[in-house]
């Protein structure tokens, strides 16, 4: 289990995963040493195979260009539901908050990154200790993970979207957040103004291929009912339109801004009633990157998760 250790430079508590021996603090940035080492937990490797019987069917439709493995087309569980319920399968509760954070440095890779796993952890801290998320409530995805099924590949980020939205109902707050490359690629069933699909790159996506906006918008922004509030924060190059959201909001430095209605009468990009919000590091044309810059440190972090948390922190009374 996680553990509390007090922060070296402002004293707050921080929520220390178990085989993390530092963490920053996300408000002070300070780097604290944990005291007591605490062994791993074992999980079980099965926990993501319930998840993955429960949502995916027999039936697959692959997305072009989307790599060598299809997708299910489908939002609920089958008939009957699994029994018994896996562990992080939703609850019947009104007004839940889950997030899914996934966070891809590609280690030993020669466009590794060296912030994307601190981004999560500091996201983490956030959702946790200032917006009131339940501990429980938050799956990560890292390549620190000793489980495999929690390991960012294509197919683990794939299950746990669907996870994201699973039992999704009126009065839950919903948080994607990635950090890691993003990329575009040619689109080809003609849904793109600017005739481009945005993309994420999972662990994996050299051999896998990248996970498509077309294929995140049916899973996680199609699904959602009325009453229902998506966050998506989308560290990555090319992610300004990586939801396939129908209108974009375009705002220069001054603060002025406008929405671009982005709606094309062929493909339905909305939500099924529900609220889709997504902050992303920059346009689909532009490039995005970790930096020391705001650390002061060796320590680096994605420029707009920082400056998305400080905006968050120095803004009384968000939920």
């Amino acid at each position: 289990m996680a553990r509390r250790e007090r922060c070296s430079g402002c004293g707050l508590y921080l929520l220390v995963p178990p085989e993390a021996q530092t963490i920053r603090c996300a408000v002070c940035q300070a780097i604290t040493s944990t005291i007591t080492p605490v062994a791993s937990i074992a999980r079980p490797n099965g926990r993501w195979n319930h998840v993955h019987d429960s949502l995916i069917g027999p039936g697959r439709t692959s997305y072009p260009g989307s790599g060598t493995y299809g997708i299910p087309y489908v939002y609920a569980p089958r008939q009957p539901p699994p029994q018994p319920r896996p562990p992080l399968s939703p609850v019947s509760v009104h007004g839940r908050k889950r997030a899914l954070l996934c966070g891809v440095n590609y280690s030993g890779r020669s466009y590794r990154l060296k912030g994307s796993i601190n981004d999560v952890k500091c996201m983490r801290y956030l959702l946790v200790e200032k917006l009131g998320f339940p501990n429980d409530s938050i799956l990560m995805l890292t390549e620190d993970e000793t489980d495999p099924f929690k390991i960012p590949t294509k197919q683990n980020i794939r299950k746990a979207l669907r996870w994201l939205v699973y039992g999704c109902q009126s009065g839950d707050s919903l948080v994607f957040r990635f950090s890691g490359h993003g990329t575009r690629q040619i689109d080809y069933n003609q849904d793109e103004v600017d005739g481009y699909d945005e993309a994420l790159c999972p662990l994996d996506h050299e051999t896998e291929g990248n996970i498509i906006d077309d294929e995140i918008n049916d899973t996680i922004v199609r699904p959602l009912p009325r009453g229902a509030t998506l966050h998506a924060i989308i560290d990555a190059c090319h992610s300004g339109t990586v939801l396939d959201l129908p209108f974009v909001c375009r705002m220069n430095k001054e603060g002025f801004y406008i929405w671009e209605d982005q709606r094309n009468p062929l493909f339905y990009k909305g939500t099924s009633g529900g609220l889709a919000f997504s902050f992303s590091a920059c346009d689909d044309n532009q490039t995005s990157a970790d930096t020391t810059a705001f650390t002061g440190t060796n320590t680096r972090t994605g420029a707009m998760t920082f400056s998305f948390i400080q905006a968050v922190q120095n803004e009384p009374g968000l939920t």
